[in-house]
């Protein structure tokens, strides 16, 4: 690689909302992209990154999937990847025993496996060369139990308590790995997880811009894991010694279907 040439960043989920905005700041602060979602937008989004400076290649793939994930994996072609912004997901609402398993099956493996099974392979890669960034999108929601949004919940908590055990096993090798937690933010969440008709659905959101922001300057500092917003910082606080039965009727009120119309 020419000594001119900028730092590599993946960035998965990045046509929209969140990853979206990650991918912005990463070309805005002199990386170089390769971008990947499920949706064709991604490659108008490629368009926008170019035009900040930053070269871009963009993969559209179904990330749910081993072979999703390892297209982009090779669309890397032995570049030394400088940044993996992990943040592709989505969830599901409605009660578990009314969803349809498919689309269960298709929350775990975007979520967890596909996620887990791309932050190994790149990072295995940053471990042998002893320098690398990693930031992974996690959630408050990994905090409580999520009624009528149980498996989305689930698959949290699992990434949020995955992070920090990879931060500990690779504390020596000079990859950084960060958690970043937002809360409520306003991007397609909700409308893909038919979730409009629900109290959390219709409540005021944060902007995912900031929320963006938080977390690359928390990747950029090697810090552990950040909650964007006090709000989101006093309800994990507040979780933390709350019971769990006691979390999970709360957050019935928010999640249950038509929660938004009374």
């Amino acid at each position: 690689m020419p000594e001119t040439a900028k730092p590599l960043a993946i960035v998965t989920g990045a046509s929209v909302g969140i990853g979206y905005e990650l991918a912005k700041l990463c070309a805005q602060n002199g990386y170089d992209l390769l971008i990947a979602a499920d949706q064709a937008a991604i490659h108008d989004a490629a368009k926008e990154f170019q035009a900040l400076g930053a070269s871009v290649d963009a993969v559209e793939a179904d990330l749910a999937t081993l072979e999703g994930v390892d297209r982009l994996h090779a669309a890397i072609k032995g570049r030394p990847v400088g940044a993996l912004l992990a943040n592709a997901g989505h969830g599901l609402g409605h009660a578990f025993l009314d969803q349809d398993f498919a689309q269960v099956r298709h929350v775990i493996d975007t979520n967890i496996t596909g996620t887990i099974y791309l932050i190994q392979k790149v990072g295995r890669d940053m471990r042998s060369r002893g320098e690398g960034r990693i930031l992974i999108t996690g959630s408050i929601a990994g905090f409580m139990p999520g009624t009528f949004q149980a498996v989305y919940n689930g698959t949290k908590a699992f990434i949020d308590s995955f992070s920090f055990a990879l931060r500990n096993e690779l504390k020596d090798s000079g990859v950084t790995v960060t958690c970043l937690m937002p809360g409520v933010t306003d991007t397609e969440f909700f409308e893909r997880a038919d979730m409009m008709d629900t109290k959390v659905g219709q409540d005021k959101k944060d902007d995912p811009a900031d929320v963006a922001k938080v977390g690359f300057e928390a990747m950029m500092r090697g810090d552990g894991d950040v909650v964007s917003g006090w709000k989101n910082k006093l309800t994990t606080a507040i979780a933390s010694v709350t019971p769990a039965g006691m979390l999970a009727e709360q957050h019935r009120k928010m999640a249950e279907p038509g929660s938004g119309q009374s």
